[in-house]
């Protein structure tokens, strides 16, 4: 009798994974960031080799997790010299690994390029230009890399530009009036030639001041590639009740990010102390010219272990999930994991390759297969054909 119900329960755990692998499978999954290209710069690694141990990523590991459309980030900080530059140097590696890799990946600059990818099981490959100061205060710059595949552009990263103020920026200076705060003329000229050209306008990392004076100018959804929910996680990185519901109106599409400090509100104090203890390594490496960013990466992922006992559950992201989902409804969430440009993750997402775990959890937590099918890529392929011309 025992082996009996051993084999029914073996059974019963067997059919599902069929399930929602079947449902994984089916699903478009789109990933909105990824920093993989600038990780691979930083530790001097090629995407198209086997990196498990090193990135979060690689191009075996996007087929093994069902990506079939990733939005690469082009990202540098404000401290680079020339990061035009650096945004094409970025764009060229992904460039390259496609000419190496081409039965596996795809530039892909439309829609129907984007379908055609995925129906010959390639990864569609864009990207995103994390940060307006990549295009150095030049529309020219951003037509360029418009034409190059970037089709989206985050205005700020973490540092403000001269047209527009970062969510960093605006919360160091809470309360206090700043008539350099938002968009100005030339800001407004930016989100208005990125309507034109089809590029989403990304209001990750922008202070509420940017975020509402693009709103209203937007004549296209938006879109959010990598922010959570403020309510959930008081960070200046997510967003506000009043900043979804316009999201919502907006039509656009709030994408999940997965590093623990947006996630969980008392992890950012366990990293500290975990960075802190660290501290003359990430320093060393530092040093040795790598960018702060990924020298934190490199340690956490030497001390694993370590690591993974101070994150937060995957609950706690699709907590964020259900949030946005309740206020606004399930046609404008997304994931936009931030993998290769965290150091800390959920712990059950170690990599790319447990994006299957998510599907498995939100058919278990009661949402249909159609909903699975938006979350998972859907609803970022909605907002990306909106905004053709």
């Amino acid at each position: 009798m025992k082996y009996l119900l051993l084999i029914g329960l073996l059974s019963s755990a067997v059919l599902q994974a069929q399930t929602y692998m079947k449902v994984h499978r089916k699903a478009i999954m789109a990933d909105s960031h990824n920093d993989l290209l600038t990780a691979a710069i930083e530790k001097n690694v090629l995407i198209d080799q086997d990196l498990k141990g090193k990135t979060h990523s690689d191009l075996n590991r996007f087929k093994e997790a069902g990506v079939d459309l990733q939005i690469f980030s082009v990202w540098c900080d404000g401290n680079k010299p020339s990061p035009y530059a650096w945004a094409n140097r970025e764009i060229d590696t992904l460039y390259a690994v496609a000419a190496r890799n081409p039965d596996k990946i795809a530039i892909v600059k439309t829609y129907a390029a984007l379908k055609k990818a995925i129906k010959q099981e390639k990864l569609a490959a864009m990207f995103g230009v994390e940060g307006g100061h990549m295009i150095e205060d030049d529309l020219n710059k951003l037509d360029q890399l418009y034409d190059r595949g970037v089709r989206y552009m985050t205005l700020t990263w973490n540092n403000s530009t001269s047209w527009a103020s970062s969510a960093m920026d605006e919360s160091k200076n809470n309360n206090k009036p700043n008539a350099s705060f938002g968009l100005n003329d030339f800001g407004k000229k930016v989100v208005q030639r990125m309507n034109q050209l089809g590029m989403m306008v990304d209001l990750s990392h922008v202070g509420e001041r940017t975020f509402w004076d693009a709103i209203q100018i937007s004549t296209k959804p938006v879109l959010v590639s990598h922010s959570n929910a403020y309510a959930l996680c008081p960070v200046f990185r997510n967003l506000k009740d009043d900043q979804i519901d316009a999201i919502g109106k907006n039509g656009g599409v709030i994408q999940l990010n997965f590093y623990s400090a947006f996630i969980d509100s008392t992890f950012k104090q366990r990293e500290n102390q975990f960075l802190e203890n660290k501290r003359e390594e990430i320093e060393a490496l530092i040093a040795k010219g790598m960018q702060r960013e990924y020298a934190q990466a490199m340690v956490v992922e030497k001390y694993k272990e370590a690591s993974l006992a101070i994150q937060p559950p995957m609950e706690l992201l699709l907590a964020h999930l259900d949030y946005i989902v309740k206020r606004i409804g399930v046609d404008h969430v997304g994931m936009g994991s931030d993998f290769d440009g965290i150091s800390a993750s959920p712990r059950e997402l170690t990599d790319v390759t447990s994006y299957p775990l998510i599907t498995k959890a939100l058919l278990e937590k009661g949402y249909s297969k159609k909903d699975v099918y938006k979350i998972m890529g859907g609803n970022l392929l909605r907002v990306m054909k909106a905004q053709q011309p």
